[in-house]
């Protein structure tokens, strides 16, 4: 869908019809993965979840004809063609690999973070590339409506040579439950959709300096609560990624005022906007062009919204790439170099110095 600027906020939908299998029956699988594609008109031929009520529950939301008792029967299908995954991940890699020897699944669709340890991550694409699957990350922001538009005006050269980028989060995301067990937080868990993010936008960092402290909201032990990290990039770009996840006190009679703000400063222009998820509106972006917009800020609209609605572009990029034969757009190759990169985020809280991506192996 384009807009009429002639931006594309929002990939077609080049390819469906695929039977998904659903593993998750959370907020996350049921109120965007399942929105997006039933608006969509992608094939959901099962769910199963941890708790099989719950799963049965979202299935009568959605429509969904068949309920497994567990995820592993449902890896077993021999209806299911896409197994798309919304599960702890430390539970993941055990369900990538069931469905690696699965001969009827023909892609797979993992939840980021793709494993806890970047080794973990590595065999995951390696055992992957081995059966001849295609597993893809849902590495969701890239197909937010303002990063898509942002994408085409870097690549346009509207505003020039990027000098400086940054994404500036003031915002309180849901801790899951989960995620009390693991010894890391924020960056793992939201960082890596604004780290993967900077990669979309300018390629792979040379190095990033990352420093922390503690979520004074969040009650389980932790080290990385609030974090900021600093990214600079072989092209010159220097970005700054910051996650605030206190942004103040929340409560009866507090108006809060949580937002996600972002821009791209460039050598004739300017690129700005915000992410939307915090308040449940459509991200914004703004810009101005020596080169295009004769100095005047130019404002493109949609009205779509990150959540749901970048979930078909997840899920449709990877049905086209089983049923053509070309690569994903979100590969597990390349989301292996995400996880290296918050990998290295997390030796530079720990060392307390700025860490080069070469430090990183991702053999």
């Amino acid at each position: 869908m384009s807009d009429a600027l002639g931006f594309t906020p929002d990939p077609p939908v080049r390819t469906k019809g695929l039977k998904i299998g659903a593993i998750g029956a959370g907020m996350i699988m049921a109120e965007c993965h399942l929105a997006a594609y039933k608006e969509a008109g992608f094939t959901v031929a099962a769910i199963a979840s941890r708790t099989k009520a719950k799963a049965e529950a979202v299935a009568a939301r959605w429509g969904i004809a068949k309920v497994h008792d567990t995820p592993e029967a449902l890896i077993a299908d021999p209806g299911i063609e896409i197994l798309d995954i919304a599960y702890p991940p430390d539970q993941q890699p055990a369900l990538i690999r069931a469905a690696l020897k699965a001969p009827h699944i023909k892609g797979i669709l993992a939840q980021k973070p793709l494993a806890l340890t970047l080794a973990e991550a590595i065999a995951l694409r390696d055992e992957a590339a081995a059966a001849g699957k295609i597993l893809s990350v849902n590495q969701n922001m890239r197909y937010d409506q303002s990063m898509r538009v942002l994408k085409e005006i870097l690549n346009s050269g509207a505003i020039g040579t990027p000098v400086f980028a940054q994404i500036d989060m003031h915002a309180i995301p849901h801790w899951q439950d989960f995620l009390k067990g693991y010894d890391r937080l924020t960056l793992s868990n939201m960082s890596v959709h604004h780290l993967d993010v900077l990669r979309f936008l300018f390629g792979d960092p040379d190095e990033i300096t990352t420093q922390t402290r503690t979520d004074p909201r969040t009650s389980f032990p932790h080290k990385d609560g609030i974090t900021v990290s600093t990214l600079r990039f072989p092209s010159g770009v220097l970005a700054v990624s910051l996650e605030d996840v206190w942004s103040g006190p929340r409560g009866e009679g507090y108006k809060d005022d949580q937002h996600i703000s972002w821009r791209v400063d460039g050598t004739e222009g300017v690129a700005k906007g915000t992410i939307g998820w915090p308040t449940g509106a459509a991200s914004t972006l703004s810009y101005a062009s020596t080169r295009t917009t004769g100095g005047e800020w130019v404002s493109p609209t949609w009205d779509t919204m990150w959540f749901p609605h970048a979930f078909v572009g997840v899920m449709e990029q990877l049905q086209h790439a089983v049923s053509t034969g070309t690569p994903p757009a979100l590969s597990v190759a390349d989301n292996v170099r995400t996880v290296a990169l918050v990998e290295a985020g997390y030796r530079s809280i720990a060392e307390g110095r700025t860490v080069k991506l070469s430090e990183i192996s991702t053999n």
